[in-house]
């Protein structure tokens, strides 16, 4: 008996080249993570036209929440229109800049610009108690005990 022969494979076809990297595209617009920084200054703009006083942002941090007064205007950006859609309901600033794929401080720049015009309002988080109140705890022991 014979071995067999083996056949001689062709050589497959290379696969295609991807396109150089430009940063890849988000849900909202913004740049990926290797974003360009222009399109944030963009996004930003220069700060100093006057419209956010000066160039001064607002006291604004991570947990601020934020809730729009005013549909988006026509004369609205992009972002800042998504920003005021967003926050028919109160959203802190840090879920702001993750749904919007931007930034903290880009994001502070949209929402100093949107405050000077009062179509959003900015409020301080709700602070729970550091301590439970203790007539709320001996009311919970108390139910458990009876289990």
């Amino acid at each position: 008996m014979t071995p067999p022969r083996r056949q001689r494979r062709t050589p497959r076809q290379a696969p295609p080249v991807p396109p150089p990297d430009r940063g890849t595209a988000t849900p909202g617009g913004g740049p990926g993570p290797k974003g360009n920084p222009e399109r944030l200054f963009v996004i930003g703009g220069e700060g100093g036209d006057g419209d956010e006083g000066g160039g001064e942002r607002a006291d604004i941090d991570l947990v601020t929440l934020i809730v729009a007064r005013a549909d988006p205007p026509v004369s609205a950006t992009p972002e800042q229109a998504a920003l005021l859609r967003l926050c028919a309901a109160p959203l802190s600033v840090a879920e702001l800049s993750a749904y919007l794929a931007l930034p903290f401080s880009v994001v502070t720049v949209l929402l100093t610009g949107l405050l000077a015009h009062e179509l959003v309002e900015a409020r301080a988080p709700i602070v729970r108690q550091k301590v439970a109140d203790r007539l709320l705890l001996e009311a919970v022991m108390h139910g458990l005990q009876r289990l």
